[in-house]
């Protein structure tokens, strides 16, 4: 199957996460942070249901640092050590490496979302919410997150320098994450383009328990046009 040698590397790359600090840090760091603003949710909010929506709506922020943090040396630590050029001579073709590296970051970062599902059985343990706009703020986090990192490749792949790639990606990701506000200082389209635009206007309907299909479509989109680029700055580097 085509897909093989992505499925491949993303294996390669899942593991070499395990043998270094960052997974363990960016699991850490996520796990600590939705866990404080669960229970600043627990203690504020009446409905548990409510909680959940408070706690992964303030959650969705720290993915544009977790974002550049999982993928910042997936290839600019290749570029620095001078082992892209090896993978880039073997007979893989570039898309499959940046999708291999791509589906290793999001197995890590699936993973980190795992581990926070305890909250939920908190809330199921202590209360009775109501399951839809739990699952659907967990889709839109997944997505969410598959987006910051489809991102955060792509910068990956512009530098040899983990940290330029880190603060490009959260560059980015902070401007994706605020535009929505510059709305409120225009009118018509434009304010319209720009909360369209906007990853936090995006996500409010998966809080709400509603699964949005132009919102989906927005994440996905976002994935394929990141990892086109970073597809395209790789192969750029391949003819320099």
């Amino acid at each position: 199957l085509p897909i093989r040698k992505a499925l491949a590397i993303a294996r390669k790359e899942t593991q070499s996460y395990f043998v270094s600090p960052i997974a363990y840090v960016v699991a850490l760091v996520f796990v600590s942070l939705t866990g404080y603003f669960f229970v600043d949710a627990m203690s504020s909010d009446i409905f548990p249901e409510a909680s959940v929506n408070s706690y992964t709506g303030r959650s969705i922020f720290i993915l544009a640092l977790v974002g550049p943090l999982l993928t910042m040396k997936l290839l600019a630590e290749e570029q620095k050590l001078g082992t892209i050029e090896l993978l880039l001579t073997s007979p893989v073709r570039d898309w499959e490496v940046i999708l291999g590296k791509f589906l290793a970051s999001l197995a890590i970062f699936g993973s980190a979302l795992a581990l926070t599902l305890v909250y939920v059985a908190f809330l199921f343990a202590f209360g009775n919410p109501d399951l839809g706009p739990i699952v659907t703020a967990y889709v839109g986090l997944f997505l969410f997150g598959a987006g910051a990192l489809a991102v955060g490749l792509f910068t990956s792949a512009l530098t040899s320098n983990q940290i330029v790639a880190a603060i490009l990606s959260y560059g980015v990701l902070t401007l994706l994450t605020i535009i929505h506000l510059a709305a409120d200082q225009v009118d018509g389209a434009m304010a319209t383009l720009l909360n369209e635009l906007s990853m936090v206007s995006q996500f409010e309907d998966f809080t709400r328990g509603i699964l949005n299909l132009r919102s989906v479509i927005y994440y996905l989109s976002m994935v394929v046009v990141f990892l086109f680029l970073a597809v395209r700055a790789l192969e750029f580097r391949r003819w320099k």
